[in-house]
């Protein structure tokens, strides 16, 4: 039997409308209630009814895992199917468009249809203009939205849309206190782990809030709260916490290719067993200015190289016989994919030094996306960073929210911070992410 809390059970009574919204914190149900209830009687409700039923969310992979996975949980594959070539998956005998709203052309097949039913995941992410095209094909008596979100910016396209009276919209708010079924320490933790962020605020007490100040407060009141040594053998007359070499299960560098005005950034993370630990080794910005000759792309290939060779003599395992490596935890280098030339370059000098690591262009996921999950892991004590990592604790410490921008969160990139390691660092996490913190993705 499917147990909901007052709060879901309110929502299943009351959202009887054409939009029907809820807003807030992670973790607080928002979801499941749609997957265990809303969703297939709102499907089987129109079967045979004209009209296409639509799942929109981020990207196909979202929608997997945040909506058609659970529905299987509870109701099996032999009624939620899986997304074919077209787009489209068989849910309660319907087939169901299943697409990204990240971008226009990514809803193309939908354009001009008209719809009988929408489900919308994280909705606050999508392309606003897929969300306009969305509300004039809603057009049949019978077409209603389910959606949720969690909060963005107080200005945001999103928040303009729920918070107009005239509209018929029902708006059902969430705070992470409303799900009765999380453990009480869980929440607890997870407060902890935010707190003094603005993430604090949205994905605790489901709150649109503005994006101001420090971005990594926790970290730049006392750096040193952060600092760790990697050692041969554990010493009790160390004040920082110590990590073995051989508990590094994994080494990959970051490179960021700055412009005119920035610097190079290199950046070596590590990862303990089961990504339990994340640990920024080392980190090196190289500004053309400081270097007695032009930074070419011969001159950055050497440079890093020279990188690569002190993270493995100063942090890595490595086993070799004579000049053969056998093994060596340095797994991989992901660099700045918007420089081609300067990263085929790196690959070519990299893989012919160094045949084992693998180099691959950065995926360059939402940079809001990697500044939550640094928060998260800061919050939770769960990174760590060395004293060869002065770059990186510099470019943490000054890190601020660009107060200028309206309607978006921003990260400041005018010159006068070290953008470029913060991008080095995260490319070193951004794969791994969903890993890393619980609740990506999860609304």
């Amino acid at each position: 039997m499917i147990k909901l809390s007052e709060k879901q059970v309110e929502y299943t009574k009351q959202s009887t409308h054409r939009w029907n919204i809820k807003s807030g914190a992670v973790r607080s149900g928002k979801s499941f209630v749609d997957t265990s209830a809303v969703i297939p009687v709102r499907i089987i409700e129109r079967l045979r009814k004209p009209g296409l039923t639509v799942i929109l969310g981020v990207s196909r992979d979202t929608i997997e895992r945040n909506v058609l996975q659970p529905l299987r949980e509870i109701y099996t594959d032999k009624r939620v199917g899986t997304i074919n070539s077209r787009n489209t998956a068989y849910l309660f005998g319907e087939e169901v468009y299943c697409l990204g709203a990240e971008k226009v052309s990514q809803v193309a097949k939908i354009q001009g249809s008209s719809i009988k039913y929408c489900y919308g995941d994280e909705i606050a992410k999508w392309n606003k203009e897929v969300f306009q095209m969305l509300k004039s094909r809603l057009d049949k008596p019978y077409s209603c939205f389910d959606g949720a979100c969690n909060p963005e910016h107080p200005t945001h396209w999103l928040k303009e849309f729920i918070d107009n009276p005239e509209l018929d919209i029902y708006l059902q708010k969430y705070t992470i206190f409303d799900n009765p079924f999380l453990p009480e320490e869980y929440v607890k933790q997870l407060c902890k782990e935010y707190e003094g962020t603005i993430y604090y605020d949205r994905l605790i007490l489901g709150l649109w809030k503005r994006a101001d100040g420090s971005i990594y407060k926790r970290f730049a009141d006392n750096p040193e709260a952060f600092r760790c040594e990697i050692v041969d053998e554990f010493s009790q007359e160390s004040e920082y916490k110590q990590f073995r070499k051989e508990d590094i299960t994994s080494i990959e560098i970051g490179l960021d290719f700055g412009g005119n005005q920035s610097g190079h950034s290199f950046v070596a993370r590590g990862y303990t067993d089961n990504y339990s630990d994340v640990i920024a080794l080392k980190s090196r910005r190289v500004m053309a200015k400081d270097e007695n000759e032009d930074i070419d792309s011969n001159r950055l290939n050497e440079l890093f190289c020279e990188f690569i060779r002190e993270v493995i003599e100063q942090y890595s395992v490595c086993v070799r016989c004579g000049d053969y490596v056998q093994y060596c935890n340095v797994e991989s280098v992901y660099w700045d994919n918007a420089e081609t030339v300067l990263g085929n370059s790196i690959r070519n000098a990299v893989e012919k030094e160094f045949p084992w690591i693998s180099v691959r262009p950065a995926k360059k996921r939402p940079i809001n996306d990697r500044i939550r999950c640094t928060v998260k892991l800061m919050g939770a004590r769960r990174f760590f960073i060395t004293k060869d990592c002065e770059s990186l604790k510099t470019a943490l410490t000054d890190a601020v929210w660009n107060k200028e921008v309206v309607g978006k969160d921003e990260r400041l990139d005018d010159g006068s911070t070290d953008i470029d390691s913060l991008d080095a660092f995260e490319y070193t996490i951004e794969r791994d992410m969903k890993y890393l913190i619980e609740e990506v993705g999860d609304v």
